[in-house]
């Protein structure tokens, strides 16, 4: 129960790190929130959710055996860990320089796609999704999948959580019109995130080593 509760927990967080970044779904967040309302954020993450349910199904269902290879474990962990240090000490260097108030808003005069298909296409229009996914979010989905079935969907349901949560925030604090969220907050929960991610990044490099070592013949550990 404790391993799962971990899993949630270390899946949250992560997500969030994701999440608080400013990207092509926060400004579409934004702008559809001053539009439509604090249904926005909801309505396009379920978007994003979909799509990335879809991913996580695929990866769990084509890809499982194959990546458990312990060479091809030691691969994902090694890229993981490193993308993870690098995202964590730019996001505690540039935390400073971070705000909410970025915002290119208009076209509302035009007729929109619904905000569940806007969720899906952008997020696969944003190669950083893509990216995270290939390494920092299928290192954990591995590691979740040591668990079976209940590691994969409390894993998804910690991702999802995170998402719903910022985004919700996000049309919130867009349709109140008012500061619920301060920048210094927002660079606070930043510089948090940054330092978390450098700390996972650690543990996905030694996770490396040690699927390096399984993988040779002969090795006795």
């Amino acid at each position: 129960m404790f391993e799962l509760a971990a899993i949630f927990g270390g899946s949250f967080i992560l997500a969030l790190s994701g999440a608080l970044m400013p990207g092509p779904l926060l400004t579409v967040t934004v702008a559809e929130s001053a539009r439509i309302g604090f249904r926005a954020g909801p309505l396009l993450i379920t978007g994003h959710a979909v799509l990335e349910f879809l991913l996580v199904i695929a990866i769990v269902v084509g890809l499982g055996p194959f990546l458990k290879s312990p060479s091809v474990m030691a691969i994902i962990a090694l890229f993981g860990g490193g993308m993870l240090l690098w995202m964590g000490v730019d996001m505690v260097r540039n935390s400073s320089a971070l705000s909410l108030n970025r915002q290119d808003t208009g076209n509302n005069g035009k007729r929109t796609p619904h905000p569940v298909l806007v969720g899906i296409l952008t997020s696969l229009s944003n190669p950083y999704w893509t990216l995270w996914w290939a390494t920092i979010g299928l290192g954990y989905l591995i590691a979740a999948m040591k668990y079976g079935a209940k590691g994969i969907v409390v894993f998804f349901l910690g991702h999802i959580a995170a998402d719903y949560a910022w985004y919700a925030l996000i049309s919130l604090g867009i349709t109140r019109g008012k500061k619920l969220l301060r920048d210094r907050s927002y660079q606070i929960m930043i510089r948090f995130c940054g330092i978390f991610l450098i700390g996972f990044g650690g543990w996905f490099l030694l996770s490396a080593r040690e699927y390096l070592i399984r993988g040779f013949p002969g090795h006795s550990g």
